[in-house]
């Protein structure tokens, strides 16, 4: 979902630009018109001005962030319930890190398509001081980040779990698991402060300067090439592994041995926490691959294209803090029977009320 500058100009497109997990951000553009603005009126376009580019979506992603943010919101809130639920029946500490990364994504759903986009661009588009756009601009980079990290303690679990389950036994429990989240999201939260000076990149006409450029390098490897890198190498640990243990399998039934029930198939903990990581890893790619693009090569500024390719980059990359909840239903049956008694018990509370 990355981690922006909301800009608030009149006669001009008006943008938020979204930074980072993440986790899960995204960027989109609006053109609004607002005669209300000292000092505009009747004023001629500069010739920067004249060589911006402009934003080929039009309305969509408006109404992209308004669904996205009503069927979001509510299905985290949904998950979040059903984990707690989970949690306190089975007292293991992976529901504990799947309710993180559920709060941390509806955090990033309020800071950047509620605070950030719908309610400062397309809502109160008028002159708004510098500090507060700086100031919700890091609170978008930080939950971002946390809702990106969330995920790597799980990953770790889930890889200790697996190669080291005696270790496992004994390290992974609830409030262990509880410090461990308190930790990285402080972590995470804090790395959104030196993004308070993120230049806006639809705003902002001259080349990336050092600060620039050092801000959007830390943001990708925060955001994507250092938590991507932790997925794969534990990730394809915890595959060798489970190939490892098929293939002694099939050895073992070869030979008459008894062979344990499960052995090396696919659990679906290790499942869910496969699918959160791929669509991580595909939903944040093209919006990873355009920030460096307009670093190096042409600036959203002054390329349309490149400003329609950062558009829909966020779009998709701000999805990701949306699709647990499916991902979810998908693979854990547990889940899906949890989900429908929420869902029962509040039909009930519903239909009981005068």
């Amino acid at each position: 979902m990355a981690l922006p500058d909301v800009v608030k100009e009149n006669n001009t497109s008006q943008a938020i630009d979204f930074g980072a997990t993440s986790g899960r951000k995204a960027r989109a553009m609006v053109s609004w018109h607002n005669d209300t603005g000292p000092g505009h009126q009747g004023e001629q376009e500069s010739p920067e001005d004249q060589q911006r580019s402009e934003c080929m979506l039009g309305y969509v992603p408006v109404i992209y962030y308004s669904i996205l943010l009503c069927v979001g919101v509510p299905v985290n809130i949904l998950t979040l319930v059903a984990l707690s639920r989970l949690a306190a029946r089975t007292q293991k500490a992976l529901y504990v890190y799947l309710l993180a990364l559920t709060g941390a994504d509806i955090l990033s759903q309020l800071f950047i398509i509620f605070v950030g986009f719908l309610l400062e661009t397309a809502v109160f588009h008028r002159e708004v001081p510098q500090v507060l756009l700086r100031s919700v601009s890091m609170l978008e980079f930080a939950a971002n980040h946390a809702s990106i990290w969330a995920t790597v303690p799980l990953t770790i679990d889930r890889y200790v779990a697996l190669c080291h389950p005696l270790l496992h036994r004994q390290i992974s429990y609830p409030a262990r698991a509880r410090r461990i989240i308190a930790g990285v999201l402080t972590l995470a939260l804090t790395s959104g402060v030196p993004f308070f000076w993120w230049s806006d990149m639809w705003r902002v006409s001259s080349p990336p300067g050092i600060l620039d450029s050092a801000l959007i390098w830390a943001h990708v490897v925060i955001i994507y090439f250092l938590p991507c890198g932790i997925f794969l190498v534990l990730n394809s640990l915890i595959v060798l592994r489970l190939r490892r243990r098929h293939r002694q399998r099939s050895c073992q039934g070869e030979g008459g041995q008894k062979v344990p029930a499960g052995a090396g198939r696919l659990g679906k903990t290790t499942a869910m926490l496969l699918a959160v990581t791929s669509v991580f890893t595909v939903l944040w790619a093209p919006r990873t691959t355009v920030m460096l693009y307009h670093l190096y090569v042409a600036s959203v500024y002054r390329d349309w294209r490149v400003h329609l390719a950062y558009d829909l980059s966020n779009m998709l990359a701000m999805l990701n803090t949306a699709v647990n909840f499916f991902l979810y239903c998908f693979v854990s049956k547990a889940f899906r029977g949890v989900v429908r008694d929420v869902i029962f018990s509040l039909s009930c509370v519903l239909e009981t009320r005068p």
